[in-house]
Formats: structure tokens, sequence, C-alpha cells
């Protein structure tokens, strides 16, 4: 008769020093983007314009900072951007959300699914620039309403967390038109924003040069803009796929610089390696042809 000797039982305990868990009780998370944003590093992000949480994976192991997980350009809904956020969750990158719209709403919801840091779009003056903030608080001090079991608060488990959420959110906002270059300082100003972004392609249209974020004018306006936000005390941010004008901005003082979309690595890669081949096979076509002409002439 054999014997059976019971497997000995492992039991994990936290390193000496370490908090003891406490069942049914979580901390609220911390957000390493605001962090590095207040210590002034640098973050080179990336657009993922993409709505799915697929490819956000992929890119998320790709080594960059920080991810725009965008819905104003996007047909990413709110369960899109949950499914994103989880997705990206494991890997050390921040995930950035942009909302639709400057509405308290939206931005209630995104943050109700787990967002902490957002990126709000088209603001256009400080009173502008108080309500994307005050959608993002809870009374007395903003307008957001509250839910005691949603994802942000781990299902209840945070304790403390209406108290304590604003401590780790962090409220971006988008200087994209003419009118509100003009009011940069007073955007600046404001009490809760964590950061200025300027959108080069809506600023483009804005000063009459459509489609075309690299006008010398656009790019000159940018550049400017920096330097007022940076002299405003702010972090300044930006999005250009044009590798020499990235590094340009980060001269000038940006700190979550976007190089880079998704969608845009993926076709002009698919273009290229369409064209390479096609272009092979068209010319290995060619030449059986051209000896045939030639024999033909002989």
């Amino acid at each position: 008769m054999t014997t059976h000797n019971p497997v000995p039982v492992t039991t994990h305990n936290p390193p000496t020093g370490a908090a003891q868990p406490v069942p049914g009780q979580w901390p609220l998370p911390a957000n390493a983007f605001k962090a590095a944003l207040a210590r002034g590093e640098q973050m080179i992000g990336m657009w993922c314009s993409l709505a799915d949480p697929y490819p956000a994976e992929i890119v998320a192991g790709a080594g960059f900072d920080w991810l725009l997980l965008d819905t104003e350009h996007s047909h990413a809904d709110i369960a899109t951007v949950l499914s994103q956020l989880q997705a990206v969750a494991p890997y050390p990158c921040s995930p950035v959300v942009r909302p639709p719209v400057n509405d308290p709403v939206v931005i209630k919801r995104l943050l109700d699914v787990g967002a902490q840091s957002l990126l709000i779009p088209q603001v256009e003056s400080a009173e502008e620039a108080r309500a994307a903030v005050a959608a993002t608080r809870y009374a007395p001090i903003g307008v957001r309403g509250v839910a005691a079991l949603t994802r942000a608060t781990r299902f209840g488990r945070v304790k403390d967390y209406a108290v304590l959420a604003h401590t780790e959110l962090c409220v971006l906002v988008q200087v994209e038109s003419r009118h509100a270059l003009e009011q940069i300082e007073q955007i600046a100003s404001v009490d809760g924003v964590d950061g200025i972004f300027i959108g080069p392609s809506d600023l483009a249209a804005s000063l009459g040069h459509p489609g075309d974020p690299n006008a010398p004018t656009v790019t000159e306006a940018v550049e400017h803009a920096i330097g007022r936000v940076r002299a405003a005390g702010k972090p300044a941010g930006v999005l250009t796929t044009n590798p020499a004008f990235a590094r340009r901005c980060i001269e000038l003082g940006t700190t979550f610089t976007a190089v880079g979309v998704d969608v845009g690595l993926l076709a002009r890669g698919a273009d290229a390696l369409a064209r390479t081949f096609t272009q092979q096979a068209a010319a290995a076509t060619a030449a059986p042809a051209a000896a045939s002409q030639s024999l033909e002439v002989r």
C-alpha cells in the first residue's frame, strides 16, 4: 500500500515592513502619468485610434510611456474604452483617454470605468477649462455624479474614494484654435488643469491651413504656444508624426509628446509593403515582355 504524503501548503506573506492586505479593501490606484508630469519627466506617447483592445495591447508592449485612447475621432464607446483599459493595465505605460466632447456626463462615465487621465478636446477659454475640471470632482467642489460600486472604486473596495479620487486624476486640456491660443495664460491659470496640449491639426485649420499641420505658420504657432504654456507654469504636450518637429517640440519643453498614430502606422506600413512587392511583380512581368519584343525586332 502506497502512502501519499500531503502536499505542503505555502503561505505567501508580504515582505517584512509591507502593509498587510485587508480583505475587501484596495488602495486608491496611483496615477503614474500624473506623477511623472509633475516631476517634469519626458514621456513619449502613441495615439490609439483603432477602437479595439487588441491593437491597444500590442502598442502597450512597445515601450511608450503613455497611450492616448481616442473617442473623439474614432467609433469607440464606453465599453470599448473599458476593454482597452483592461487590456493595457498589465503594461508599464499610462492610458490617457480623450472624450469626444467636454461634457460632464461623458467624463463621468469614463472616470467610472477607470480612466484616471483625460485629454479634453476643444477647450476655448478658462471657463471651459474650469468646467472640465469640475466634471472630474465630486460636490461640493465639482459636479461629478457619485456612484459607489464602479470599476474606479474597485467595486466599492477603495476606502474614501469619493474624498481622495481627485488627487490621482489628471486633467489635460486641448488648445487647438486661434481663439484658444489667445487664451493660453488664462486657461493655464485654472486650478486643476494639469497640462495643456497643443492640437496641431485643428489649429492648422483655424490658421487657414486645413490638412497641413506642418505648414510653417502652424509649426511657428505651436512652438510659440509651447513657450507660453511653460512660462505659465504648466506642462505642455503635442502630437506630431514628423520626427524632426517632435524633437524640436521636446527641445522647447513639451513633456508629454505623442509621436505616432496607430492607424497611420498600419496604413503607411501596408502601403509600403504592397508598393514594394507590386513594383517587383510588375518589373518581373515586364522583363520577359521586353526580351520577347527584342527577339521579334531581330
